[in-house]
């Protein structure tokens, strides 16, 4: 067994070749849809130089020996790593807070009115949810529309298996909830007892939310039930046209006729072939 400690400066002098940058774009194109371009090479070399202090390697081509050749677990498992180091998870409590307004003022009144969240469960996705702000924050938003026991659930997923565990924990610091409205903060956070700069998701709004493991390239989301109302924002921007109309389609897909599909404000649908058409500056309505 290799026994070789590599120290910072060994794993710092490493430079990914043209060919190894070459072949990480293709998977991670060919997995995820995102395209690297080549001004991506330094923030590429510069996450994975964690991944290689982790696992005692000291180049890039080892590493990535590691990733595609690899016939055991190991590799597979490294697989997901890879993908996890690369995708960018960037996210906040309360984000485009404009969306949460329309949605408690104008839709759950028309939802509701349809039976939704009174004879049966309103279900809501998440569908690119980082480290969980988006799908606690619904949840909230949710919480105080029906009450904590209402009729509600909150759907989250991510490609990325690390944030996907954060999020799970709902643990954040807090400037992260400093977005979260001071009476939603007493209501559904309490903080730590231990570690005064910590404060976690209260665990009966926990309960409302569940969280897995979704590949936006998937050809068909597999989600338990169609949802009423599907939040996919900020995610499509790193995708051509044509992947952008397709997954748009699948979340369209995995709503509800009549259900509602938010997108980032830099967003948009125009041009494209879609299952939805517009009813407020990126917000769709599934026809």
């Amino acid at each position: 067994m290799d026994t070789t400690v590599y120290s910072d400066a060994d794993i710092y002098g490493q430079k990914l070749t043209s060919a190894e940058f070459a072949r990480i774009q293709l998977f991670i194109h060919d997995n995820c849809g995102i395209k690297l371009p080549v001004t991506k090479k330094s923030m590429v070399e510069g996450r994975l130089r964690k991944r290689l202090k982790t696992l005692g390697i000291g180049s890039y081509t080892e590493y990535l020996s590691l990733v595609f050749e690899s016939s055991d677990t190991a590799g597979e498992d490294e697989k997901l790593r890879l993908i996890d180091a690369i995708t960018t998870n960037k996210t906040d409590f309360f984000r485009e807070p404009n969306h949460f307004v329309y949605l408690t003022e104008k839709l759950l009144p028309l939802l509701t009115a349809d039976g939704a969240g009174t004879k049966r469960c309103l279900n809501v996705w998440s569908s690119a949810c980082s480290t969980g702000e988006e799908p606690y924050t619904l949840a909230m938003v949710l919480a105080e529309f029906f009450g904590i026991d209402g009729n509600f659930r909150v759907y989250a997923s991510d490609i990325n298996c690390t944030v996907l565990e954060r999020a799970v924990s709902g643990i954040y610091r807090m400037e992260k909830i400093a977005a979260v409205p001071a009476a939603f903060k007493m209501k559904y956070l309490m903080r730590s007892k231990t570690d005064r700069t910590l404060a976690r998701i209260r665990p009966e709004l926990r309960e409302k939310v569940s969280f897995g493991r979704l590949n936006l390239m998937d050809d068909v989301y597999r989600l338990p039930v169609q949802m009423d109302v599907s939040f996919c924002r900020n995610v499509i921007i790193y995708f051509d046209t044509e992947t952008q109309q397709n997954i748009i389609n699948r979340i369209c897909a995995a709503t509800a006729p009549g259900g509602y599909v938010f997108l980032g404000h830099s967003e948009s649908v125009h041009g494209m072939q879609i299952a939805a058409r517009p009813v407020a500056p990126t917000i769709l309505k599934r026809i």
